[in-house]
């Protein structure tokens, strides 16, 4: 049962990553991408870091925002 828990932790540290790479890749700050996704910065914060449980809107909205695949931002290989 720990393990579960360990990944789903993991899980959200390895999504957040990959929204700050695509982010940074964009070069847009987290005030910009809250602007385009309406969603506040410190949520998008939050969510890079891998303490935030993202719903599929805001994964949607985020995804649509970078210009990215929502699988691209699901890849933790």
């Amino acid at each position: 049962m720990d393990n579960i828990i360990k990944e789903k932790l993991e899980i959200k540290k390895k999504f957040g990553l990959n929204v700050r790479r695509y982010r940074l890749i964009r070069n847009i700050s987290q005030e910009e991408l809250g602007e385009l996704t309406g969603l506040h910065r410190t949520y998008i914060s939050s969510v890079e870091r891998g303490k935030q449980n993202i719903s599929l809107e805001n994964i949607y909205l985020i995804s649509s925002a970078l210009n990215v695949k929502i699988s691209t931002l699901l890849d933790f290989d």
